[in-house]
């Protein structure tokens, strides 16, 4: 019987390492508009985000929002957007892509309380959807199409 990563690397898809946390999260490494960032992985976000703090760190143009967030504890926090950035995950990478700023303190305060890495964002559904996503649960690996 093939496995998994063979049928899905036949299909086109690059596989990408996954880390699993101690609060239950998987973490993965990504790179926006050429720098290396530490998000979570979250299918249950509609979209991928970066916190406030990180702006600087990727070269992203703020602009405001209407939007207002909600998720992991919090509701109605400010949003900014930023359009058109470069995300490289492995192998992976589109570009123009939409991000959702908004403060992550929050998050990143749980994490640090339960002896994690703090991250500079989360990547989302949206993401994982341009990416035709499918994540390997017992092998910790994300596949994305190239």
């Amino acid at each position: 019987m093939e496995l998994l990563q063979e049928f899905l690397e036949k299909k086109g898809y690059t596989k990408v390492k996954l880390h699993f946390t101690k609060t239950n999260h998987f973490e993965i490494k990504a790179t926006i508009n050429g720098k290396k960032g530490l998000f979570i992985l979250d299918t249950g976000a509609s979209n991928s985000c970066v916190g406030f703090e990180s702006v600087e760190t990727f070269n992203l143009i703020a602009e405001d929002s209407l939007i207002k967030a909600a998720g992991a504890g919090a509701i109605d926090m400010e949003t900014k957007t930023s359009r058109k950035n470069k995300l490289k995950i492995g192998k992976w990478q589109h570009n123009k892509v939409v991000l959702v700023l908004f403060n992550l303190t929050h998050v990143n305060m749980a994490l640090t309380n339960h002896n994690s890495k703090p991250v500079d964002g989360i990547i989302g559904a949206d993401i994982l959807k341009k990416g035709k996503a499918i994540i390997d649960y017992e092998k910790k690996y994300l596949y994305l199409k190239l």
